[in-house]
């Protein structure tokens, strides 16, 4: 094991606590992680209990302290990243007046339908769209409305994110990455838009907001005695402001530049840029100003379904696939794998929207479905695959092309998450977007880019860029294949003509199913 100093990482997700030890290159060390209960007491809702957060939390630092046999006093600094717009109430106490109501809780839909009615300036950073019901000030403001006991007897209306920070250090503090991308703030017309907020009768909702506003990095307080005692630390342990939790994943792969973009896969994709410059549009989030990095813009923008659908292919309809794998003792994916790549690009004509849980960007349509077109006789298993693989790359094209409309050309792609595993699919990314695609060392984004916001707290790098300079190592790049790129060209265009072609009857058949085949036809 290296010599200290050592720094620590909390990633704060939706299903647990987990807690990364990293030395001063970035190399981890030791890792504990510890899981949450997640309940949803009526449809759309979803809701967690912070003292079970911080049961957790506290195990899993206990846990990788012990692992890591790191002493207490070797920790230079500590950081975090956390769900954002997951939204508590606080008393004056700071003891939680309710449950906290999780990031993918839907049940502000009404406030965030008044909140988009108002056509403010500010909503600039949904590209003047729809709202969503998940962001943070919805909920805030249905906390107002819904339980105005709750809301009287909240001191503070704050974020998980900043909670967390107040339960580490004992002060009150927002990260201006949460502000930014989930409640309206803007550095560069003055912090919050207070005339949005009084506009949907928000102006209390917005006093009780943790005022001090910092970046990522600021050293907010020392670590608490009674935590410090309570976790195995040091108290006085320097806790520097945090991110959200997407955002420090791309922090972890060293997005901290304008032309860098991370490309974090799973079961969906999150795309997270960097841009010198404020440019806004509908299809997709921000930019937000300052939001990682000062003097910079960071966008956003995600697919809603990829790695699932992939996933539901498996599932569902690749059996003879699964019984090869068995027979040959490999995963199921590898023989799909195989197959796809004996089909030509295009997959011989056959075309799938990634649409199977709505569009997320850049059109923000949740009734759109997905569709799979260009069957023939010929096609085989391999070529499903294939094209749905290649379906999620026009998908991702597709949001590239609407930034490129608004001048902003992303020059390297840096990808983390379970699909990153496979060359094929990576290989598609790249030559359909006619951009490299880079990969690091460290595939545990998150907890690494709440390390370097960490160290920059603790006064070891002097800023996010050099911390990720010295932690953030690039393990291998794939360069895109200019002939297979134009080729790719004709499939792109024919992808994006179906979404227009099949809107409205997309939009018509969802609507009759929901309502019970009744009506909508």
């Amino acid at each position: 094991m290296a010599e200290g100093p050592y720094l620590l990482g909390i990633d704060f997700g939706t299903g647990g606590a987990r807690v990364g030890i990293f030395d001063t290159e970035g190399t981890p060390v030791a890792f504990g992680e510890q899981e949450f209960s997640l309940k949803h007491p009526r449809p759309g809702w979803a809701e967690q209990d912070p003292d079970e957060w911080w049961d957790c939390l506290v195990a899993a630092v206990k846990g990788a302290m012990k692992e890591s046999g790191v002493p207490a006093g070797e920790i230079a600094g500590i950081s975090m990243d956390a769900t954002s717009s997951t939204v508590l109430a606080m008393d004056d106490k700071d003891r939680h007046l309710r449950p906290a109501i999780m990031w993918m809780d839907v049940r502000s839909s009404d406030q965030a339908e008044r909140i988009a009615a108002t056509h403010n300036d500010a909503l600039k950073y949904n590209g003047h769209g729809a709202v969503s019901a998940e962001w943070g000030l919805p909920k805030a403001l249905w906390i107002k409305e819904n339980e105005p006991e709750v809301f009287k007897n909240a001191r503070h209306i704050c974020d998980c994110g900043d909670w967390l920070i107040h339960r580490l250090t004992g002060e009150w503090a927002a990260s201006i990455n949460f502000a930014s991308s989930k409640y309206y703030y803007d550095r560069d017309t003055g912090g919050y838009p207070e005339s949005l907020y009084d506009a949907v009768d928000a102006g209390d909702v917005l006093e009780k907001f943790p005022q001090n506003v910092l970046d990522l990095g600021a050293v907010v307080g020392g670590l608490r005695r009674e935590v410090a005692e309570e976790m195995g630390l040091k108290a006085g342990t320097p806790v520097a402001e945090g991110a959200v939790d997407a955002y420090a994943g791309a922090l972890g792969l060293g997005v901290v530049e304008p032309g860098k973009m991370a490309l974090i896969t799973g079961s969906s994709h999150v795309m997270i840029g960097q841009t010198s410059e404020p440019i806004h549009d509908p299809g997709f989030w921000g930019a937000y100003t300052d939001a990682m990095i000062p003097g910079q813009y960071t966008v956003e923008a995600g697919q809603a379904s990829t790695g699932s659908i992939v996933a539901w292919f498996k599932n569902q309809f690749a059996g003879d696939a699964a019984a090869e794998a068995e027979r040959r003792g490999v995963d199921t994916y590898d023989v799909l794998t195989e197959w796809a790549r004996e089909v030509p690009v295009g997959s011989d004509g056959l075309i799938v929207l990634d649409y199977f849980q709505g569009n997320r960007s850049p059109y923000t349509d949740p009734l759109a479905r997905g569709m799979m077109w260009g069957l023939t006789l010929s096609h085989t298993p391999g070529h499903v695959f294939r094209a749905i693989i290649e379906g999620i790359c026009y998908g991702t094209e597709n949001i590239l092309r609407t930034m490129r409309g608004q001048d902003f050309e992303p020059r390297l792609n840096v990808v983390s998450g379970g699909p990153a595993k496979s060359d094929l699919w990576m290989q598609m990314h790249a030559d359909v977007s006619n951009v490299p695609i880079a990969f690091t060392k460290v595939s545990e984004g998150p907890v690494l880019g709440s390390a370097m916001l960490a160290a920059v707290g603790a006064g070891i790098y002097p800023d996010i860029q050099t911390a990720a300079e010295k932690m953030v190592h690039t393990a291998g790049t794939i360069e895109p294949d200019g002939e297979r790129h134009e080729e790719y060209r004709f499939y792109v265009d024919r992808y994006l003509e179906s979404y227009s072609q099949m809107r409205d009857l997309m939009h018509k058949t969802e609507r009759h199913v929901a309502h019970g085949g009744k009506e909508g036809a």
